[in-house]
């Protein structure tokens, strides 16, 4: 428990650059103590203890703003950046080296029984906001960029973006740091290629309507010389 608990606060200084000392994430950091409320919540849950579990997960909730149901499997190393509004249901699975932004939820649809909520990677980072629905996964190296709304599966080493979400980069390389502003937006992509549709349209008018009087004009000339 102590060696895991030592990786997580690791996670925070290798991608906090505002960390300044153990004792400052120990005492400051949100998305660390939700994490080890539910380490604490996930081993009741896991022994049936079903009510304990629970409990334990709405106090975490109400301190932290950061709600982690109890029979989530987190791996180590996990990161939640500035928590607020997380939400990762029941069904969820997490590897590890992953890394939360604020309002991300891991969520399910519908009302069906099983595994309903999604699988996320290794070494994956999830942007502000971005909500990932349903029981399929996310894989290895992946980033998500902020606002995204991801319905379906995504393969490893890839960005996505959107909604819904697409995939805008696939590569094998070691994924780079995720940039949440400069993120290529498909819907502002798809109006640029309709609006160049749109000029070459209206080029193409414009030059038939003058072959059309030229054409008027030589048949004009055609009657006077008659």
């Amino acid at each position: 428990m102590f060696k895991r608990l030592k990786r997580d606060i690791g996670s925070v200084f290798e991608r906090d650059p505002a960390a300044r000392s153990t004792l400052e994430v120990l005492l400051c950091y949100p998305g660390l103590h939700a994490l080890i409320m539910h380490r604490i919540a996930h081993w009741f849950w896991v022994r049936r203890w079903f009510l304990t579990g629970r409990f334990i997960s709405h106090l975490s909730r109400f301190l932290t703003g950061i709600e982690i149901h109890p029979g989530a499997r987190i791996g180590d190393s996990f990161f939640i950046d500035h928590g607020m509004g997380v939400v990762i249901g029941e069904t969820a699975e997490v590897g590890d080296n992953v890394t939360l932004f604020k309002g991300v939820v891991l969520g399910g649809t519908g009302k069906e029984k099983g595994k309903r909520h999604p699988t996320i990677g290794n070494n994956v980072t999830i942007g502000t906001d971005a909500v990932i629905l349903g029981s399929f996964r996310i894989g290895d190296n992946c980033k998500i960029g902020a606002g995204s709304v991801v319905l379906k599966e995504v393969p490893p080493n890839c960005t996505v973006v959107g909604n819904p979400a697409r995939i805008v980069r696939m590569h094998g390389e070691k994924p780079e740091r995720l940039d949440h502003v400069n993120v290529p937006d498909p819907l502002a992509n798809a109006i640029d290629a309709l609006q160049r549709q749109i000029e070459q349209l209206e080029q193409r008018l414009e030059s038939l309507e003058q072959e059309r009087a030229d054409l008027r004009r030589q048949l004009s000339g055609v009657k006077e010389d008659s």
